[in-house]
């Protein structure tokens, strides 16, 4: 069994609380973490040491809403000025997924997977959709999560929008990747059952899903409550709010993953914390969309568990909890409001939603949990302790680029180079041919 010593690092272990330890090693075996301990108690020998002298060390980071296809969407500049959300997605989004090969969604896949391992994000939960290749879509993306050595949960983006063909490959391409998952039992690939959002699912869909994941045991990972025209949609056509709708198909419940989740009234907060299910809140998304900012006071206090994504817009988890914060502070017109809700939603549920996922802890550093860790350059200018570590982490850390990260116990970048057997300039190549290729469909 491998083994892999990270010596003279400071220690941040996340959770609640987030400890800090200093004077203590990482022992790794395997893909695990063997032992934290005080300096010198790990016997030899090692495959490896990794000398974190002048840098914290810290569980991988967690994205809990990801879409890898939208790498060919950078520097696109064709599409139409939108105006609100639902022109946004029909002059770029919805044109651009369906004009996507099994090539692309790999290799787009594979160029974002890369940016996670040099952010130290070691594990996403992905969202994909390319209406024009479905069927093995998501053994595409799983082989470029495979090369990059990453973590992801992935899914098929079920609608309506591309008539009933397109929606019945979706759902059977849901259904075999849940399969291969179970019966592979990978531990870098995961499966949720995915839907788009409930404005381009009819009832007759979303019945059809609910009864396949039920059968498979299996959660969902849906848009929910993005903008405001999914509540009057749904109000429009089916004379109730998205959460009882939804809730009432049987897409609720504590295996689902419910994205944005901006325009939430009370009495849905209260009911989606009745059903158990998280919400992965996107912020930079919400902005650039203009879509609102979603009250996270308010599910917290209502009792909902808030992870954090990006939905795209970055695969840098500390930027993106930054923004969170600022945008909490407006928000709430309180510049000391959002604290607590936005960094364990990084440190706390981020691991918590990794780890029922997965079956074995995620995103901590303790003896059992997954050797996901990365390791930070970062020497604090003030005191580090279990009281101010996140404010060091949102504060200082996260101005720091990412020296090494490492996932399952194998290092895929030192040094802050990649330890990958890849053609990152043949890969790069072949990615902007591909982008101007989909350009020219579109």
């Amino acid at each position: 069994m491998r083994r892999i010593l990270i010596q003279h690092g400071t220690l941040l272990s996340f959770g609640k609380p987030c400890r800090v330890l200093e004077g203590h090693e990482v022992l790794v075996e395997g893909d695990r973490i063997a032992a934290i301990a005080p300096a010198g108690r790990a016997p030899g020998p090692f495959a490896e040491v990794l000398d974190a002298t002048g840098m914290v060390v810290m569980p991988g980071l967690i994205n809990a809403h990801m879409h890898f296809y939208s790498t060919f969407a950078r520097g696109f500049t064709p599409a139409a000025p939108s105006k609100d959300f639902t022109e946004v997605l029909r002059n770029l989004w919805w044109r651009l997924d369906k004009a996507l090969t099994l090539e692309d969604a790999r290799t787009s896949a594979l160029v974002m997977a890369l940016e996670a391992v040099r952010h130290g994000c070691t594990t996403l939960v992905d969202h994909h959709a390319s209406p024009g290749a479905v069927e093995g879509s998501l053994d595409a993306v799983a082989g470029a999560v495979k090369e990059a050595g990453i973590r992801a949960c992935l899914c098929y983006e079920v609608s309506d929008r591309d008539g009933k063909a397109v929606r019945d490959a979706g759902l059977a391409e849901n259904a075999r990747f849940v399969r291969r998952c179970r019966d592979e039992r990978d531990p870098q690939l995961r499966a949720l059952f995915g839907l788009h959002a409930a404005f381009t699912l009819s009832d007759e869909s979303l019945d059809l899903a609910a009864g396949m994941a039920r059968d498979l045991a299996t959660g969902f990972h849906i848009h929910l409550a993005e903008a405001e025209s999914d509540q009057a949609h749904s109000l429009t056509e089916h004379g109730e709010r998205v959460v009882p709708r939804l809730r009432r198909h049987g897409i609720l419940g504590p295996g689902t993953l419910a994205a944005h989740g901006v325009h939430l009234m009370a009495p849905e907060m209260a009911e989606l914390a009745e059903t158990g299910a998280t919400v992965a809140t996107n912020p930079q998304s919400n902005l650039n969309n203009a879509v609102g900012i979603a009250d996270l006071v308010g599910l917290r206090r209502a009792g909902v568990p808030v992870a954090l994504g990006t939905d795209a817009m970055t695969v840098d988890m500390l930027e993106e909890a930054r923004v969170a914060l600022w945008a909490q502070h407006r928000r709430q017109d309180d510049a000391s409001a959002g604290w607590g809700v936005v960094t364990e939603s990084l440190t706390v549920e981020n691991p918590r939603l990794a780890s029922r996922l997965w079956g074995f802890p995620l995103g901590t550093l303790e003896a059992g949990a997954a050797a996901d860790l990365i390791l930070v350059p970062y020497d604090p200018p003030t005191p580090m302790d279990e009281g101010n570590a996140l404010g060091h982490l949102l504060f200082g850390i996260s101005q720091a680029r990412v020296d090494t990260t490492v996932c399952g116990g194998r290092v895929l970048m030192k040094g802050r180079n990649l330890c990958l057997n890849l053609d990152e300039a043949g890969l790069a190549e072949r990615s902007r041919d591909l982008a101007r290729q989909l350009w020219r469909r579109l």
